[in-house]
């Protein structure tokens, strides 16, 4: 079962992939995963892309797109995976079937309401010593201000500011969620409600992949 993972950001999608992952018994593949390890393998595209990175530059797409078509061909990944953040961009997702004929079985997509992101993430509160993280209303710190494992003054984390995650929601609106439209075109594009329970998710996802 080959899978890439849609939604916004803060959706749940990480959280979720670990169990679709365990489930199926195939890996979940990040970009920037793909990217570090080709980059410690000294692959000819990896050397490519961290020319890039010191010079502080984007590594182009066509260079993202080799390294995710090397890993996807490697053995552990025989059986299907599930891609998490690639591809982002329409452009990328065909340069991928061309690059990779079959690439996607599913186009699997977490519909979660923009105030419902905004109100998940704006809550987060992080513990700046030992990096526990809460929610002041889904996972709330017994004093609601300092963290109940060392005690320390919770923060709001910079890219969790309402501002922050707006600009992120309207990227992603304009960038990725037009995937999903090519996807749909293809007759492999599958959307699960992602409010909820987490379990309930779990189940109605598990159900769309006949799990």
């Amino acid at each position: 079962m080959k899978i890439v993972f849609l939604g916004p950001p803060g959706a749940g999608k990480g959280t979720q992939a670990a169990y679709i992952a365990e489930a199926a018994k195939i890996p979940t593949i990040s970009t920037g995963a793909m990217l570090r390890e080709a980059i410690a393998n000294k692959t000819e595209l990896g050397m490519t892309a961290e020319g890039y990175i010191k010079q502080g530059a984007l590594v182009p797409d066509e260079v993202v797109i080799g390294i995710v078509r090397d890993r996807l061909v490697m053995a552990d990944c025989a059986d299907g995976y599930i891609l998490d953040g690639f591809p982002r961009t329409v452009e990328q997702a065909k340069a991928l079937d061309a690059m990779l004929p079959n690439a996607i079985d599913v186009a699997l997509s977490l519909e979660v309401p923009d105030e419902n992101i905004i109100a998940r993430l704006t809550g987060r509160r992080e513990c700046p010593t030992c990096k526990a993280t809460f929610h002041v209303t889904n996972n709330p710190s017994k004093t609601g201000d300092t963290c109940d494992k060392c005690g320390a003054a919770l923060v709001q984390r910079a890219d969790d500011s309402e501002e922050t995650i707006k600009n992120r929601m309207k990227v992603y609106h304009e960038q990725t969620e037009p995937i999903k439209d090519y996807y749909k075109a293809a007759g492999k594009l599958t959307c699960v409600d992602g409010v909820g329970a987490v379990s309930d998710i779990t189940k109605a996802l598990f159900k769309a992949l006949g799990l």
